[in-house]
């Protein structure tokens, strides 16, 4: 019997330290586990493929690693989490605000019938848009330019994740929901801990938010229109 590739054997530790974190944090998520659509995403998606070279051997490290321009790829467990969190169906057409290396992208491609991405990072979205075309993904519509404003000509999605933290909610994102729809995205100060929130637009225009567990990630760069509530 042959042994399982370098790569093969990387991913199932990954998605092994996944399912660890998420019993960990269970209490907080409500989730003691991950639906299989996402964690088989998880072990789909090439994370090798979207990581600087000199940081080839962590790829599939349940950690963030730097990508350039000051940003990061977020740790597998994250990803993987904030992706089950939005609830992603096969139908849905979704929304992702900070493209930064196109993982995140990736993953959501495995799952929904189309993903829209806005990245402000000019260079970050044209590395990502290639790499993404490489992969053979044909579901993904990228372009440059500032999140707070979503995709207004595309609108309304039935899912928004946010992988940048502002200060609170934009209000341009909550309207481009559509009715039962959900935002995922990490709330708190520029530099410091976030709450990773999780916002449902109900009927009759209703928000429901709820916050899970404490997150780091860079902060939201751009744009204004914060929801004040």
């Amino acid at each position: 019997m042959n042994p399982p590739q370098p790569e093969t054997a990387e991913i199932k530790r990954m998605l092994a330290a996944i399912e660890t974190d998420v019993r960990m944090t269970a209490r907080e998520t409500g989730r003691d586990a991950l639906g299989q659509r996402v964690m088989q995403a998880m072990a789909r998606v090439p994370r090798h493929r979207f990581v600087p070279p000199d940081y080839r051997s962590l790829a599939y490290a349940n950690r963030p690693l730097p990508i350039g321009h000051g940003q990061t790829i977020s740790q597998p467990y994250i990803v993987a989490l904030m992706t089950d969190l939005l609830n992603p169906q096969p139908d849905h057409r979704v929304l992702e605000i900070g493209t930064g290396c196109g993982y995140q992208t990736a993953v959501l491609a495995e799952l929904v019938a189309q993903v829209y991405s806005v990245e402000i990072v000019s260079e970050l979205a044209r590395v990502a848009g290639a790499r993404l075309t490489e992969l053979g993904y044909d579901n993904i519509h990228l372009r440059s330019g500032d999140g707070f404003g979503g995709w207004t000509e595309q609108a309304p999605f039935d899912g928004i994740l946010v992988t940048a933290a502002p200060d609170a909610v934009p209000r341009p994102l909550l309207e481009q929901l559509a009715p039962h729809g959900r935002l995922v995205v990490p709330i708190g100060p520029r530099f410091g801990t976030q709450m990773l929130t999780v916002a449902t637009h109900g009927p009759g225009g209703t928000v429901e938010t709820a916050t899970t567990i404490p997150v780091v990630f860079v902060p939201m760069i751009g744009g204004t229109g914060l929801d004040p509530r």
